[in-house]
Order: C-alpha cells, then sequence, then structure tokens
C-alpha cells in the first residue's frame, strides 16, 4: 500500500469511530508508520484513535501526537482524579482491593504495586483512562503470580493457533521462567497486538518481548 492509501484508510477508519471526533485529528504516513497529530477532547479518546489506526492495514506503527484539551466543565484537580481513581478500581471486580498505588501529577497517573496477571494490568488502566481530567496514563504495575509457569509455550502456541485472526505458523515462541518472546513474522499492527496480547493470557507469564517483524 502506498503512504497516501493508509493515510486514507486511516483517516477513514477514524472517521468510522463513533468514539473518536475526527475532525480534528491530521493524519501522516511513511512507509507504514502512522502520525496522529491535532487534539481530542479527552485521554480514552486519545486511546481511542491510536486503536483505530493500529486496525488499518499497512500500519506498521503509530506515533501518537495528539494533545488532550478538556472542556472547562471537564477539568479536574489531581486530588478529585485520585478520588475517582481509587473508587472506580474499588468497584473493578477484575482488580484485587489495595493492590494498585496511585499518584496523580497535573492529571498524569501513574499506577504501581503487584498483581497476578496481566488482564488485572490492563483492566485497572482501562478504569482510570476513562476518568475526567486524565492527561495519561504510566502503567508501573508489577506481575508477581502466585502460579509457576508450567508449559507456557505450549498453552500459548495452542492459543495461537485457535485464534483466526493470527498467522500462528510465522509466530515462533520460547520461554524462559515467566518471561516469553516472540519472533517471527506478522502481516499487520493489529495481528503483532493480538499475538502479544494472546501471549500474555498464558498463567505465570510476568514479561512479553515482542521481536515480531512485519512480512
Amino acid at each position: 500500500m502506498t503512504d497516501q492509501t493508509v493515510k486514507q484508510t486511516v483517516l477513514d477508519e477514524l472517521g468510522w469511530e463513533p468514539s473518536v471526533n475526527a475532525a480534528h485529528i491530521g493524519v501522516t504516513s511513511r512507509d507504514g508508520i502512522v502520525s496522529l497529530t491535532g487534539h481530542v477532547a479527552s485521554y480514552a479518546e486519545k486511546y481511542a484513535a491510536e486503536q483505530a489506526a493500529g486496525r488499518v492495514i499497512g500500519v506498521k506503527a503509530i506515533a501518537d501526537e495528539l494533545e488532550v484539551r478538556y472542556f472547562a466543565g471537564k477539568v479536574r484537580g489531581d486530588e478529585e482524579i485520585a478520588k475517582q481513581a481509587v473508587q472506580v478500581l474499588a468497584w473493578d471486580i477484575l482488580v484485587p482491593n489495595d493492590k494498585v498505588k496511585i499518584k496523580v501529577d497535573k492529571g498524569w497517573v501513574t499506577l504501581s504495586g503487584h498483581l497476578d496477571w496481566n488482564y488485572q494490568k490492563d483492566s485497572a488502566e482501562t478504569d482510570v483512562r476513562k476518568l475526567d481530567g486524565v492527561m495519561g496514563v504510566t502503567n508501573m504495575i508489577v506481575l508477581k503470580p502466585d502460579l509457576q509457569p508450567s508449559d507456557v509455550r505450549k498453552k500459548i502456541k495452542d492459543a495461537l493457533d485457535r485464534n483466526a485472526q493470527i498467522e500462528s505458523d510465522d509466530i515462533h515462541v520460547s520461554t524462559d521462567g515467566g518471561k516469553v518472546t516472540l519472533k517471527g513474522k506478522v502481516h499487520t499492527y493489529f495481528e503483532k497486538n493480538l499475538a502479544e496480547r494472546t501471549a500474555w493470557s498464558a498463567p505465570g507469564v510476568t514479561a512479553v518481548d515482542d521481536q515480531m517483524t512485519f512480512a
């Protein structure tokens, strides 16, 4: 695909995504690297725009330079954001109580602590990403699973084989304790992310080293 085709397709996908107002977003494409510029009305919208761009065939990487600009009524102080974050995490049954620590500095939320599973880590980040006033999220939660990894490589490979959206024959999996390394070829940015998420779903995984390249 040409750079112009990738650019136009990303613009079309942004326009199609209902959670994104594409009117203030600019797109450039060079050798499969897509840059998003302009501004959005929330950090959740910024994230949604990046995810939408990543679904497009031909996109190999994304430089997200979107600026978050909240409307006057949506601006929140750090203390209020922190209180909201504590509440929303307490309501989330996927995140164990009192396991995640929260720090807010000028709207930027930093999460820390220890959890057993990557889905819990992701869920905590998803919760705070949607809060009014959040400018960004840094997820520093460390995984320390109670489960010991057992036959992780086979479980991940089987999961990749089951997924119709992944060309699993071109992906090679190796493990060292709880660390998983992915190598091989993928065809899209979306497929690359999906393979990585699949690896994270195996019990006992504490790190995923994504070394996959594009075919």
